[in-house]
């Protein structure tokens, strides 16, 4: 389809915002990162909005990258790209793999320009700016930058800490308990939060639960109700030492199930890591989830809170080992939604939260 005049962006601030929001669209569950690009024509001598050439996103490994979807979208409109510049989300890999190089694409297209958001970390990659600048090409990192990295998110835990990206996902009332005095649980939460929380699960490679959980409740550990539509079923993690029963409902599909022996939460990430896995939901019971927390291994979490009291009963988490409220662990609320009766809070590590709070009680004589 031809490139239409009215196609146009007021800045590159926007071919970026564009650039992500195209990044958004591709694969959640796939070894690839999310990119997205915007190809731009010179700008005019007079300044004003410029036109886009192309655009394209990353569809999963094996697809063109999104530099190359781009390219390919602004020569079938019949778009000239020499002396455009690139609005890209990550920088352009300099790796030729199953694809080609983006750099050496972009290069070969005579692009003259380009902006990208996010450096790219992986050391087999990386290092497409530096390969641009020596040949001549105008490459400028960092714009929208936080956005950036919290598209890429899962991607760069995977890359840079190299084990996969973690959710915590806690379901309780109002003040904490996952079930009452008696051990009834079903159903603290709403339907609205369990088919929103299906969602998220289709969004991850593994739904994790501990030993005592499994033998407790028995969970399926599957995606169910409409976003068992949207990917393949995600992998039923049990972790401990405890068998699991020949019978249990996580083994329903042998391909899915992993028993993982172990304690230790970072021997089970590595294991996963193994597997594939670059997204893992943990979903408790409360001692899984104060291992993962006390290990420091938690990147967001899923809170479900259900507008009831109970008063006694257990606890979402087990004991972290914190005997002060300066030393409590510190999160930044990221969202807050309401999902039928009760509310989602998304949050995310705030370690300048942290920070702030270690330097409040540095000094002794803190005020009451």
């Amino acid at each position: 389809m031809p490139i239409q005049e009215s196609n146009r962006v007021e800045s590159v601030d926007a071919a970026m915002q564009l650039a992500l929001s195209l990044a958004a669209r591709g694969p959640l569950r796939d070894p690839n990162p999310r990119v997205g690009c915007v190809l731009l024509a010179p700008p005019s001598p007079g300044g004003g909005p410029r036109r886009i050439l192309g655009r394209g996103f990353h569809r999963g490994a094996g697809t063109p990258h999104a530099e190359a979807a781009a390219l390919d979208d602004a020569r079938s409109a019949g778009a000239e790209v020499r002396g455009a510049t690139a609005v890209v989300t990550l920088e352009p890999c300099s790796h030729t793999g199953r694809t080609p190089s983006c750099a050496e694409a972009l290069l070969g297209a005579g692009v003259a320009e380009v902006v990208y958001s996010v450096a790219d970390p992986n050391p087999v990659a990386a290092g497409g700016a530096a390969r641009l600048r020596t040949r001549g090409v105008h490459a400028l990192g960092g714009l929208r930058a936080a956005e950036g990295e919290a598209l890429l998110r899962v991607w760069l835990t995977a890359v840079a800490q190299r084990r996969p990206f973690v959710t915590l996902k806690l379901a309780s009332t109002l003040d904490g308990r996952i079930a009452a005095a008696d051990g009834s649980s079903r159903w603290i939460t709403s339907e609205a939060a369990r088919l929103h929380a299906h969602q998220r699960r289709s969004e991850a490679c593994a739904i994790l639960v501990g030993t005592g959980t499994q033998s407790s409740d028995d969970p399926t550990l599957s995606v169910r109700g409409p976003a068992a539509g949207y990917a393949p079923q995600p992998l039923r993690v049990v972790m401990g030492l405890r068998d699991v029963a020949a019978d249990a409902a996580v083994r329903a599909d042998p391909e899915l199930f992993v028993h993982l022996r172990t304690h230790d939460p970072v021997t089970a990430l590595e294991e996963l890591r193994l597997l594939g896995v670059r997204h893992a939901i943990v979903e408790g019971g409360p001692t899984i989830s104060a291992a993962f927390l006390r290990a420091g291994l938690v990147d967001e979490i899923d809170a479900y809170v259900a507008p009831i009291l109970l008063g006694d009963g257990a606890s979402s988490v087990a004991s972290l080992d914190i005997g002060r409220l300066r030393d409590a662990s510190r999160w930044a609320t990221e969202s807050v939604r309401a999902l039928g009766v009760d509310t989602l809070i998304h949050l995310v590590r705030d370690t300048r939260a942290n920070a702030e709070h270690d330097r409040a009680f540095s000094a002794e004589g803190v005020a009451a």
